[in-house]
């Protein structure tokens, strides 16, 4: 036999951690009768730090729900009888207060979380109150109180 025929390795490379623990790798491992050890990490994949609180159980007694202010519907009549006296749409109130028309829909429907901001840029927009004791007059022109 000569030098050609034969074929040294001087060192073969052992399988890295990670390529043992597939299931691929532990099945075969069964298979041969080696033992086998797995273990579930705690938490493993999760971004979980801590465990559960010790206020589980009184935010499971609390009863009381807890939900947004909504603007009245009587304030959504105000706002739209006021945009169709100016003789604007939705979307022209929206352009004129710089807000989405999404949101003059919503303050219409009665389903928009009141802000005092956008209130405000509406009653200036459309000339009425919608705010105070007031709700319904028009506005008075700033310093036009005597």
């Amino acid at each position: 036999m000569s030098d050609w025929d034969t074929v040294t390795i001087l060192r073969k490379k052992p399988p890295k951690a990670s390529a043992l623990k597939t299931e691929q790798a532990v099945n075969a491992a069964r298979r041969q009768g080696l033992p086998v050890d797995t273990q579930q990490k705690y938490g493993a994949g999760t971004n979980k730090q801590h465990g559960t609180t010790k206020n589980t159980a009184k935010l499971d007694r609390e009863t009381e729900e807890l939900r947004h202010e909504k603007i009245p519907l009587d304030l959504g009549k105000l706002i739209m009888q006021g945009r169709q006296a100016k003789g604007m749409s939705q979307k022209d109130l929206a352009t004129k207060i710089c807000e989405k028309p999404q949101i003059v829909n919503d303050y219409e429907a009665g389903r928009g979380i009141p802000n005092n901001l956008v209130l405000g840029k509406i009653e200036r927009a459309i000339g009425i109150k919608l705010r105070g004791k007031e709700r319904g007059q028009p506005l008075q022109p700033p310093g036009g109180k005597k």
